[in-house]
């Protein structure tokens, strides 16, 4: 019988297949045949310095993904990172130095740019996120809502801003959402599906179940969830939900708030008590921050 299991890769690996994958594809697709204007204004030998600046303040991550790009283009040419990844930095900052053949930079150059500006939208919007709940024990988390192919290069931006990864996909976490319950017929069956299956494989995964009001919470928590995500409730059911757990004989059960979570209410939900709050906003819908490379 094949058993369910967790993935065993590290998040590093798994991040340096997709940084290879994604650099790998997204070349052939700008570059084609080659950079036409390049080959045509700029001599065989020619060499550059530069530097990658900051146009506005962020929060940095990306830089490795940008120096991968340049590297497979051409080993000549050296990235030197002047500010740390995870590290808070200012508009006019220098954030890199570049030096090598001309022709290669430029080739490398909005690629290199649209991953690290991208990255650095995580990264900032996840730390303002991270900020914003400080002072209470709730963690953010990321979520599935990541564009296709960029997964783990979002989900380590997410790291970089100080939050926390949730599954990478659905291969390595269980999480029943409504409509999983809805297929089963209730909270309790599908929690007894998935414990029956899981013991079957011999198979350990925390399992969290989704749901949408104080009853359902309560009927997760008296059928053996894990963790229960609170979707879409008001910070005062979140706070009676946390009051029933808390006083239950299962206080250990965890608490994760989702739905509707923006950096205006971030702060009153986390005041609720829960352990988690979930955020699409990380990685679905970042605004780039603005970084520019300049030759000298």
């Amino acid at each position: 019988m094949s058993r369910l299991r967790p993935r065993q890769e590290t998040p590093q690996a798994r991040q340096e297949d997709a940084l290879d994958r994604i650099v790998r594809l997204a070349l052939e697709e700008d570059l084609g045949s080659g950079d036409l204007t390049s080959e045509l204004t700029i001599g065989p030998n020619a060499s550059s310095e530069g530097i990658i600046l900051a146009r506005e303040d962020g929060v940095l991550a990306g830089m490795p993904a940008a120096g991968r790009v340049f590297l497979r283009l051409d080993p000549k040419i050296v990235v030197t990172p002047m500010v740390d990844e995870g590290t808070r930095f200012r508009q006019g900052e220098i954030l890199a130095e570049i030096a090598g053949p001309t022709k290669g930079i430029l080739a490398g150059e909005r690629l290199a740019l649209n991953l690290l500006q991208h990255l650095c939208g995580v990264a900032t919007t996840t730390r303002a996120y991270v900020e914003a709940v400080a002072g209470t024990d709730a963690t953010i988390l990321d979520t599935r809502k990541t564009m296709p192919g960029l997964r783990e290069l979002e989900k380590y931006a997410v790291r970089m801003g100080g939050g926390a990864n949730h599954r990478f996909g659905l291969h390595d976490g269980i999480l029943i959402k409504e409509n999983h319950i809805q297929s089963a017929g209730s909270i309790s069956e599908a929690l007894a599906r998935v414990r029956q299956g899981l013991d079957a494989r011999e198979a350990r995964f925390v399992v969290v179940i989704e749901a949408t009001g104080p009853v359902q919470a309560q009927e997760a928590l008296e059928n053996g969830a894990d963790r229960i995500l609170l979707d879409n409730m008001s910070p005062a059911q979140l706070a009676e939900v946390v009051k029933k757990v808390h006083d239950s004989d299962r206080p250990d059960v965890q608490l994760e708030a989702s739905g509707g979570i923006t950096l205006k209410n971030v702060g009153e939900v986390a005041k609720t008590g829960v352990d988690f709050i979930s955020v699409g906003a990380l990685t679905h819908s970042v605004r780039a921050v603005d970084i520019s490379l300049l030759l000298r």
